[in-house]
């Protein structure tokens, strides 16, 4: 029988042309497929590829023709074959034949890629079995084999088990677990055969499991909670019990139920903000089986491509019908009707929230989205808007489209047999974008720090791959790690969705063309990172959740526990001592004695008791409400607008802070760069002088403009000079000749790219791209001064004029060296066109300049020699400018050719390459270049920086900056934010790697303590792995420390040995992700909500919006906070332990019987109705305003030593209150006798008289609450004598008698202690009474 081409030029649908039985083959062995065992299959779940010996021996074929339905065929209407193939498997063999590059001779049709349908076990297990011949002998797979196999086994999708979508049915299955400590493949796109973790934020410190054990626990490790615990079970023993149970218990009760909720609603608060951040809604790509869902209409927007048919009909179409346009389409490819694929999946678009995305989704990303998970950039998709109306036109409505393949078969001429031969990964030249070169830009400083934006790429697999098919994408990631800047993957492209979905268990069968690329740091993008491109990107995600980078760089959350209250503990313990003193002293001095009903033991316990209240049970709640009291305040501040205080444990915290540990960017910074000053050599511009350059520029590049279009000159560096002032002086031309290079120079040498947007008004409005913000700030200024970068590829370079938008400049790339922190420096070397022209010039036709740009260190020694570079780089540098040193040299034709042989040679060497290229780029170029001239740019402070760093410094606070970013930045903000005073010393270490070298440095930083140290992440790691103690001794020593290129651990790292080594209260602040762990470690810790992220914010105690809100946090809140609780707590201290006084007075005159005083509502009474709100008013005392709080921080200072609540200032509190207490009782039991209801009224009147006058005369600033809380509380305990008949005698109260008693014994116990204290004010006036008086 003749063989025939397997491709034929198209005929009409129905033609009757070329009848002859000699197109097609088919083997016998089709028409009688081997038996199967239909329910092994079922079982197993696996298709079976079974290959026999008719591979090597074709059997006996006959004419496909003679068994087709020609009536059948000719009446049925044509339709593509993508929608009359949707429950048919797909061939993996024929798909392996379209992928083959270099067997277009040989390619095989196309059975499509809906491998995941209801005849994928049944088919694949014959893939084998019948092939079709070729004319050069080898077989292949007939479609009519699929087709008639099919008809005569296949089973009703009625009657199957088996649904037809593979995604669905993989969901259902049982998914194990992912293990965190080992590799993991992602299928892009599909549901995955691992568990993995979900994608939630999560600043909670407590589960509804662990709230009431962890907090429990933590108010039980406090020493008097714990007492007072034991006091209340006490009650339940009959022999110790003393008045109502309630009054024990209740107050305890209380005090926890407060604290609780308190701590359950600052939990609930984080939770709620937390879920805002996981309710962030994204776009995801959707694939859905071709053979899935017929008949059923889904809501979502479908994606339309190359892929997709025109005309497609979703309706569900008979098992026959179906197997007839089997035959039918592959007759019309052999025909030559050209091959039209079915695609592995159909694209829509959906949208999830953050907490819902899950390892495979795709995501679609726009400039400006954050992006939620560590993912894989598959593709990179620019001019989307274009895109969009050429698939629009297809359509018959106006859908939403993500993006366009842009070669459509039918374009292409219909039975072309490029398309039939074309592999199917290659269909979309280019992916979404003819232009796309598969780039995007994001900005990492939410995650580590650094201003420069990262440029990322698509792996070129998945780039030139259409969407439809990056289902049959896998990626291979390794284990979860900390490790921002590493990561190592592969990419693998395999034959169908089924062989991804099946994940380690695929194996490669006989013919499989995997494809594999190998994925690194620039094909990922972390999570908190920004897209900072206009390019639309597509990603798939492989790290969700706790498992992402940003997470494991994150510390755990952890309840926070203020010093006031580790202080008044400690306070606490003296306390119960002092109580179990007194209990045995009494007991003692009646004696030992262990009658019946008088046991010695018995007594002492029933004394603890009765002296509890020297340890104070509503000294916590005093306390609490005083917290809440100081957040109320912070946050209806006007002065700090948008605080929030999310941590209300800790508000006297800020008034100890002795280190600030801050990040740089967008925190001191605004990462806004802005060129402020360009030297040329003889001149410098800045500020209004840059009009002169812009007038220089303009006069240099007024090129005529009445020649044609067609013939446009260009400048050249040696054009630009005859433009000049021609009256003008000889000085004069040379400084406008020099401007107009050196702003040539900038506007050439960079990496830039101008991009233009749609505003929101719609307005086209022009931006530009580049790694680093540097580079844009000196190509926007430029543009300012005159020369717009217009355009740029990776071949052209196009400037225009500013002023007339004509092209002036257009260079032709010829070579790009980029910028490295290791060389810091960048160059180009560039072909000037000398008239617009197409196509690129000759090499010998025109100028050839080579422009470098880079840091004074390193081009100090390439440029010419000069006489004021170094001093003009260090002025800059004083002023706190980041200068770039700018030179140029020309290349003759013969240069540049034997530099380009060699750097080509040494490119292709396979050991020190990059070292053999930069040998050979400094032998040729880096040596005495034209030094153009130095610019100076600057990073922009955050508002009122400098004052506030001077105002935190005056008031005894260390400030260390940590920053993710380059040494050079961070000593430039250091000097420009006067974090580092002029003339400071700056000791710098840098890369350092031996042990002999870091004791040598400590050593000179050890007699030069008024120094700041600069230091990298990769010394600072040195010292805290070998030298820890060392260098923090040292470093604690220095008014300023400057770490640069910090990772989010080394910052936690170095708050927690500050505060190991120290013991003094740290605050850390940030606003970025990568600054959490520093933020969770600190004492306090401070957020500020950033431009791109609130993860800072929300982990933070406290949130504020400007770095300079600090100053009014610390030195005004802090300040009161601390000095209002230390007032507070000595008064609740005074309270307890003058009723406990009045108890041994009275015990004492019992003949030390451990008898109660004040008994059931009295005791309950006077801890709450009488005294309380007096006391609670103190929180509203303050000792000077807030104008002289800031204009004399040094008071500031006096609070880190902690004397507003000191052992000293205790006892004296304590002296205090046993003087009072002991002429209270005493005095009452001499003037009305020793037991009785007189006693007790007279007693208990001066008791609570006393403590509202003591009130009073510890106030320093009065407020109308205080006054209504005294008096109010005074006229109470009038009101409610008259209820307090079974404690007093109310007759007795009515006389002359009981008031000249009460004012006496007041008089006693007030008016020493207060003349005392106006002595003491007056020999040694306290710091805020000698600025008051000022």
């Amino acid at each position: 029988m003749p063989s025939s081409d397997p491709y034929h030029h198209s005929k009409p649908p129905d033609s009757h042309v070329d009848e002859s039985d000699s197109d097609l083959d088919i083997d016998l062995e089709e028409l009688d497929p081997q038996p199967t065992d239909k329910n092994h299959h079922q079982q197993s779940g696996q298709p079976h590829h079974s290959r026999n010996s008719s591979e090597q021996r074709p059997p006996p074929s006959i004419a496909l023709r003679n068994l087709r339905m020609g009536g059948l065929r000719r009446g049925a209407k044509r339709n593509g074959y993508g929608e009359l193939g949707r429950s048919r498997d797909g061939n993996d063999e024929d798909a392996d034949a379209l992928l083959r590059h270099d067997d277009g001779n040989h390619g095989r049709h196309s059975a499509g890629s809906a491998a995941h349908d209801e005849d994928a076990g049944l088919l694949s297990e014959h893939g084998g079995g019948g092939r079709m011949r070729t004319s050069s002998g080898r077989r292949r797979r007939s479609f009519a084999s699929d087709g008639l196999r099919n008809i005569s086994m296949k089973l009703p999708s009625f009657m199957s088990g088996n649904s037809g979508d593979q995604s669905n049915h993989n969901e259902e299955q049982e998914q194990e677990e992912d293990d965190p400590s080992s590799s993991r493949l992602v299928a892009v796109g599909s549901s995955q055969s691992t568990r993995f973790p979900p994608n939630i934020i999560s600043n909670a410190k407590y589960t509804a499991w662990s709230f009431l054990p962890v907090t429990l626990y933590n108010e039980f490790s406090f020493f008097f909670n714990m007492y007072f615990l034991l006091v209340a079970l006490s009650q339940a023993i009959p022999a110790l019990r003393i008045g109502y149970l309630s009054t024990y218990v209740a107050p305890l009760a209380f005090v926890l139920f407060i604290t609780l909720a308190k701590e359950a609603y600052d939990d609930i608060e984080r939770r709620r903000r937390d879920n805002e951040a996981n309710s962030e809604e994204y776009t995801v790509l959707h694939f859905e089986d071709p053979g899935a869902s017929l008949g059923i209409n889904r809501p979502r927007k479908k994606m339309k491509s190359s892929h997709t048919r025109k005309g497609s009909k979703r309706l569900g179409v008979e098992v026959e019908t179906d197997r007839l346009s089997d035959i039918q389409e592959e007759e019309e490819q052999a025909e030559g009707q050209g091959l039209r694929q079915l695609p592995a999946s159909y694209v829509s678009e959906i949208s999830k929230k953050s907490k819902d995305l899950k390892v495979g989704d795709v995501l679609k990303l726009t400039k400006g989205h954050r992006v939620p998970a560590d993912v894989i950039i598959l593709k990179c998709l620019a001019h989307e808007s274009a895109a969009n109306k050429e698939t629009e036109e297809d359509g018959p409505a106006k859908e939403e489209v993500l993006l366009l393949d842009h070669i459509e078969h039918d374009d292409a001429g219909e039975g072309s047999s490029k398309n039939a031969e074309a592999p199917r990964e290659n269909v979309n030249n280019g992916g979404g974008g003819g232009s796309s070169s598969g780039e995007t830009f994001i900005r990492t400083d939410q995650l580590d720090g650094e201003t420069d934006w990262k440029l990322r790429l698509a792996s070129p697999l998945s780039q030139k791959l259409g969407t439809e098919e990056l289902v049959r994408l896998r990626v291979t990631g390794g284990k979860p790690d900390k490790r921002v800047n590493e990561f190592v993957g592969t990419l693998e492209l395999l034959p169908s969705r089924q062989d991804v979905t099946s994940g380690a268990s695929y194996n490669p069968r006989e013919g499989d063309d995997v494809k594999a690329a190998p994925l690194s740091i620039d094909n990922t993008a972390w999570a908190n990172t920004v897209i900072a491109s206009n390019a639309t990107t597509l990603a798939v995600i492989v790290y969700t959740g706790p498992q992402t980078r940003s997470a494991l760089s994150t510390s755990p959350s952890r309840s926070k526990t203020g010093l006031l209250e580790y202080e008044i503990n400690s306070l606490t313990k003296i306390l119960c001592f002092l109580t179990l003193f007194l209990s045995i002293v009494l007991v003692a001095l009646q004696g030992f004695s262990t009658a019946k009903g008088n046991v010695w033991y018995v007594k002492i316990m029933r004394f603890l008791v009765l002296f509890s209240t020297i340890v104070p049970i509503s000294l916590r709640v005093n306390l609490d409400l005083g917290k809440s009291v100081y957040s109320w305040f912070i946050q209806r501040d006007p002065g700090i607008p948008g605080a929030v205080v999310r941590t209300s444990t800790i508000p006297e915290d800020l008034g100890r802070i002795e280190y600030l540990l801050s990040d740089k960017t967008g925190t001191l910074t605004q990462n806004e760069m802005e060129m402020k000053k360009i030297h040329v050599g003889t001149v410098s511009y800045a500020n209004e002088a840059m009009d002169e350059v812009a007038t220089y520029v303009k006069q240099g590049f007024n090129l005529s403009s009445s020649a044609s279009s067609a013939s446009l000159a260009l400048a050249t560096p040696s054009s630009t000079y005859s433009a000049a002032n021609v009256g003008a002086t000889r000085t004069r031309r040379e400084i406008g000749s020099r401007v107009r290079d050196v702003v040539l120079a900038l506007a050439l040498c960079h990496n830039v790219t101008p991009t233009s947007e749609e505003d929101e008004n719609g307005q086209t409005v022009n931006s530009y791209q580049a790694s680093s913000p540097d580079e844009i700030a000196i190509v926007k200024w430029t543009e300012s001064v005159g020369l717009r970068l217009s355009h740029r590829d990776r071949k052209n370079i196009v400037l225009e004029s500013a002023e007339t938008g004509r092209p002036v400049v257009k260079v032709r790339i010829l070579d790009i060296f980029p910028f490295t922190s290791e060389g810091k420096r960048m160059g180009i070397i560039v072909q000037f066109y000398e008239k617009l022209q197409p196509g690129n010039p000759s090499l010998g036709s025109s100028e050839i300049w080579f422009y470098q740009k880079g840091a004074d260190t390193v081009m100090s020694s390439i440029v010419a020699a000069n006489d004021w570079l170094d001093e003009e780089t260090a002025n800059m540098a004083r002023e706190g400018l980041r200068t770039l040193v700018v030179g140029r040299k020309r290349l003759s034709l013969k240069e540049y050719q034997e530099f380009s042989a060699k750097h080509h040679e040494a490119s292709l060497a396979i050991s020190g390459r990059e070292a053999n290229m930069q040998a050979v780029v400094s032998q040729y170029l880096e040596h005495n270049l034209e030094l153009l001239g130095v610019t100076g740019v600057e990073d922009k402070l955050q508002k009122d920086v400098k004052p506030s760093l001077e105002l935190l410094r005056n008031a005894g606070i260390k400030i260390w900056m940590l920053t993710g970013d380059k040494v050079e930045t961070a000593r430039c903000v250091a000097v420009s934010s006067k974090l580092v005073a002029r003339g400071q010393y700056i000791h710098t270490i840098a890369k350092l790697r031996r042990k002999d070298g870091a004791q040598d440095n400590l050593d000179l930083l050890r007699s030069k303590t008024d120094s700041c140290l600069l230091i990298d992440g990769e010394s600072l790691a040195m010292y805290l792995t070998h030298f820890r103690h060392e260098f923090i001794s040292v470093a604690v020593l220095l008014p300023t420390v400057v770490a640069c290129r910090c990772s989010p651990t080394q910052k936690a790292e170095v708050a927690k040995l500050i505060k190991e080594y120290t013991k003094k209260r740290v605050c850390c602040i940030g606003d970025g992700g990568n600054d959490v762990s520093m933020i969770q470690a600190a004492d306090v810790g401070v957020g500020i909500v950033g431009k791109e992220g609130r993860q800072a914010s929300l982990a933070a105690d406290f949130s504020i919006e400007q770095f300079h809100h600090l100053t009014k946090l610390l030195v005004w809140h802090g300040r009161n906070s601390y000095n209002r609780s230390a007032k507070l707590a000595q008064f609740v201290i005074h309270r307890g332990l003058i009723i406990a006084v009045c108890q041994t007075m009275y015990s004492i005159a019992l003949k030390f019987e451990p008898e109660g005083l004040y008994k059931d509502w009295l005791m309950v009474g006077y801890a709450t109705v009488y005294t309380a709100m007096p006391v609670l008013s103190l929180v509203l005392d303050k000792d000077v305003d807030e104008d002289l709080a800031n204009l004399y921080p040094e008071l500031y200072k006096e609070l880190t030593s902690g004397s507003s609540l000191s052992y000293r200032t205790f006892f004296v509190w304590v002296f205090v209150s046993i003087y009072q207490g002991c002429l209270i009782q005493g005095l009452s039991q001499v003037l009305t006798g020793v037991d009785g209801p007189r006693m007790l009224a007279v007693s208990y009147t001066v008791l609570v008289l006393n403590e509202l006058l003591m009130v009073a005369i510890e106030i320093t600033t009065w407020h109308w609450v205080m006054v209504v809380s005294i008096v109010g509380t005074f006229l109470m305990y009038i009101v409610s004598i008259p209820f307090l008949g079974g404690y007093f005698d109310l007759q007795f109260i009515l006389t002359l008698g009981f008031l000249w008693r009460v004012a006496a014994i007041a008089a006693i116990s007030l008016i020493p202690t207060y003349a005392a204290k106006v002595i003491r004010r007056t020999m040694k006036p306290p710091s805020y009474r000698k600025v008051q008086g000022i």
